[in-house]
């Protein structure tokens, strides 16, 4: 044997060993493992950089990596003047409401106001690697994700040689690597094979590259939308902008071996180790271009990418890729100490642990597994410059996706952003904030063209192109979830929370303002005063619940739901506070405030709970698993213990009477209901059903849950229940919507003691907090921007180096300080 082999063999073996300790540390902290390869997506491990998303199989001879690429959307910029006399209709609907109260004339007039179906998300395509091994069946086979390092392995033994495959996707590069390695020389015999669902043609360039080139479709019908009389997915676009187009490209870069590339694939033989380059891009320029006529060149953007980075080595990719994932990911932690000495599970795969916990095994971690995974999901599929998280994420296998993987804005992308503030990941935030930019400008023609409205609006459902009319082909969608008004004026919450956390008066005067004042002026418009003076909202209907009318029969539209009221309430609020902060607009914050004052009320119903409509109608499903709502309990500002306790205590009824079942993100909202409530324990029941293992089979696919791979079941998979699960976490042990940083409002008696370091309040504050005994033993607060800092507490405080007011009140104790910029505040319990 010669030294350089020697020395290359002993190299492996050292690095075989690091990986066994590193993985047997992590399996106890922050990694996904599992002891056979994924036979279902929902068992695949995910990847992403935000732009190139992977589902991670691990198979042995056929390893299968399903590719998305975020952009890639069918269809095109949202065509104009589609319903051009939908505005005539809303006179008669408002007399059929607000004079008649017939229901049944509205609910026909109201699809009469509505547009087209939104585009769908498209999947890129699948990377599959089918591998040439001897020597008998494999054993020792490990696969993992670990998020910590943003990194999924396989890892398998076939003869005496041990091989493995690296995966990962790296944001600074835009490009996914993907790294097989065999501990014997020469071993590695594999070939790289590529295809699409959509249309697409395979050529070699070179001896080891495979490119894949296609097109997306014209328009693709939503899965649940087939009409007998025409095709659901559609190539050719007569109005003269057809799909965008798409290119993937594989660069295979080996050490040693051959390698050879055909439109078959690449072919490698006789190698030691081979790094997969994986570049993705399409056409897509912008929400108003054709992706087609005025798209990008897709071609020349994946050659770039390819070409820097196979001047890279693996080491650098991979250094480059980790320190830019731990710079979001590594400013929050999370432990929860396991007081009791009879945790489960550590040692076991996750689906069996999740399994484990499923039948009620204590398992702390995996609970703070599960709120980090949340984390490492967000950065993983919403990352600055590219589109937000849709719903799901960026992973999707379908050529037509449940519910069109769209943007669902009547909760779920909302819910999507929950954790980006208060999990200290603001920059993930900022795609959403963006994309509201695009929509507010589609949503002007819809005001405009629908209603012959000022300001903006946006309904249920949107996409890439900021679809913002109802959806529903023009009279084919239900209004109970097509037509709802609210949508661009909930989404302006987001605006407002971003500067509520970052303190960035910049973006609150350029960006935030302006969209959600038109939004606003839309409101304004929108408003009409009913026989007794109050504003209400007339058609309104509330996501996605029906009542009975005087005669028994379904309907869904009618007057005033409190969720629109709670949403118009929120938004006027919020403009009020920001035209303080700016000190403008004087005479238009006059005026919100005003019509603030004359919004119809919440109301109580006989059974003590807030009523959903603007009459204590008979609900046609009680445990409905919207609970719209309760709007303004979270994630809206309105109801409080402390200001509102009537509506507080009515707002409980109804949750108790709504009951804690419902599908992934429903019980994910739920959580945060609870939390907002002051019940940890409840909250934490939630969390228990949240985690609650499904799958694809029969047994185990009622009812919301958690997928093996740690996905949230709605079933099918949706995102929002990870993102939901993640922010109800973090809001039973910080809360900041009332202007006071409270510290352990929700902490559940099984959360007996542990840490948290890293959360942000409002105010731009960073918080760290430690508790022992369920009761806060110490604290940090870092003051991002200065100004003053109100911390509520259970037990009495002091804050060092710093004069403090403290006073006692019915619920806790409050002790304000004036803060510096940069300074990190000790808190301590008297």
């Amino acid at each position: 044997m010669t030294q350089p082999e020697f020395l290359r063999k002993s190299t492996l073996l050292v690095l075989s060993m690091l990986a066994l300790a590193s993985s047997a540390f992590s399996q106890s902290s922050l990694t996904l493992w599992y002891t056979k390869p994924a036979t279902t997506w929902v068992e695949a491990l995910p990847v992403g950089n935000g732009r190139i998303g992977g589902m991670v199989f691990g198979g042995v001879d056929n390893e299968l990596i399903q590719l998305n690429e975020s952009t890639l959307y069918s269809g095109g910029p949202v065509k104009r003047n589609i319903n051009p006399d939908a505005h005539t209709y809303l006179p008669q609907i408002r007399e059929a409401l607000l004079t008649n109260e017939d229901y049944t004339k509205a609910n026909e007039l109201t699809k009469k106001m509505q547009g087209l179906y939104t585009e769908s998300y498209m999947p890129l395509g699948d990377l599959v690697i089918r591998q040439t091994r001897t020597g008998g069946s494999p054993t020792d086979y490990y696969r993992d994700l670990d998020i910590e390092k943003a990194v999924a392995t396989t890892r398998f033994t076939v003869g005496g040689v041990t091989y493995k495959r690296e995966v990962f996707t790296n944001a600074p590069d835009n490009v996914m690597v993907v790294r097989l390695t065999a501990s014997r020389k020469g071993m590695l015999t594999f070939d790289v094979s590529a295809r699409s669902q959509l249309r697409h043609q395979l050529s070699a360039n070179g001896s080891s590259e495979l490119v894949v080139s296609g097109k997306a479709p014209a328009h693709v019908d939503p899965n649940y939308y087939n009409p007998k009389d025409r095709e659901p997915v559609v190539y050719e676009d007569t109005s003269g902008c057809n799909g965008m187009r798409f290119q993937y490209r594989i660069k295979a870069m080996p050490t040693d071996g051959t390698v050879m590339t055909d439109t078959a694939g690449i072919h490698v033989k006789g190698a030691s180790e081979v790094v997969l380059y994986i570049a993705a891009a399409t056409s897509f320029n912008g929400f108003d271009k054709c992706p087609d006529r005025d798209g990008k060149d897709e071609k020349q953007l994946t050659a770039s990418i390819i070409k820097k980075a196979a001047q890279q080595t693996y080491a650098a990719l991979l250094r480059n890729h980790q320190a830019d994932y731990q710079r979001y990911f590594n400013r929050l932690s999370f432990t929860i100490s396991d007081t009791t000495n009879r945790a489960a599970g550590q040692t076991m795969p996750a689906n069996e642990r999740l399994q484990a916990y499923t039948k009620g095994s204590y398992d702390p971690s995996l609970e703070t597994l599960y709120f980090q995974y949340g984390r490492y999901l967000l950065i993983s599929s919403s990352r600055p410059g590219g589109p937000p998280a849709n719903l799901q994420g960026i992973w999707n296998k379908e050529l037509r996706a449940p519910w069109s993987s769209n943007y669902t804005i009547n909760i779920n992308t909302q819910m999507n952003y929950w954790p980006s503030e208060t999990t200290n990941l603001s920059e993930m935030h900022l795609p959403l904030l963006d994309w509201i930019k695009n929509l507010s400008v589609t949503g002007t023609n819809t005001a405009k063209e629908f209603y012959g409205a000022k300001g903006w609006v946006a309904h249920h459902n949107s996409e890439i192109w900021g679809t913002s009319n109802a959806v529903g082909d023009k009279g084919a969608g239900d209004p109970v979830w097509a037509n709802w008004y609210m949508g661009g004026n909930w989404l302006c919450q987001h605006l407002w929370e971003h500067y509520a956390f970052t303190g960035d008066r910049k973006f609150l005067a350029e960006k935030a303002y302006p969209i959600m004042k038109q939004a606003a002026l839309f409101t304004l418009d929108w408003l009409v005063e009913d026989k007794n003076g109050y504003l209400v909202t007339a058609p309104s209907t509330t996501p996605e619940n029906l009542f009975k009318d005087k005669d028994g029969k379904q309907q869904g539209v009618s007057v005033a739901t409190t969720m629109d009221m709670s949403i118009i309430w929120d938004l006027f609020t919020n403009l009020i506070d920001a035209a303080d902060v700016l000190g403008t607009d004087a005479a238009f914050r006059n005026t919100l405030i005003d019509k603030r004052k004359k919004l119809f009320p919440m109301h109580i119903g006989e059974k003590g709970q807030l009523l959903e409509w603007y009459k204590d109608f008979t609900e046609t499903d009680l445990q409905h698993r919207h609970v719209s709502h309760l709007f303004g309990l979270h994630p809206g500002r309105q109801l409080s213990v402390l200001r509102t306790p009537d509506y507080f205590k009515a707002a409980r009824k109804t949750l108790e009477i709504r009951g804690d079942g419902g599908t992934g993100w429903s019980r994910g909202w739920k959580i945060n209901f609870w939390a907002r409530l002051l019940d940890g324990d409840h909250a934490y029941t939630l969390i228990r059903q949240l985690l609650h293992y499904t799958d694809d089979s029969g047994e185990h696919m009622r009812g919301g849950g958690t997928y093996p791979n740690f996905f949230d079941a709605h079933p099918p998979f949706q995102i929002d229940g990870n993102f939901g699960g993640t922010a109800g976490m973090a809001e039973m042990l910080l809360q900041s919507h009332l202007n006071e940083v409270h510290l352990l409002p929700a902490l559940p008696r099984l959360w007996k003691e542990g840490s948290i370091n890293g959360l942000k309040a409002r105010g731009a504050f960073e918080i760290g907090i430690q508790w022992k005994n369920h009761q806060l033993t110490q604290a940090t607060v870092t003051s991002l921007n200065g100004g003053r800092c109100v911390v509520r507490t259970a037990q009495p405080i002091a804050v060092k180096g710093v004069s403090a007011k403290s006073e006692k009140t019915a619920q806790g104790y409050v002790t304000s300080f004036a803060t510096t910029k940069g300074k990190v505040y000790q808190v301590t319990v008297l």
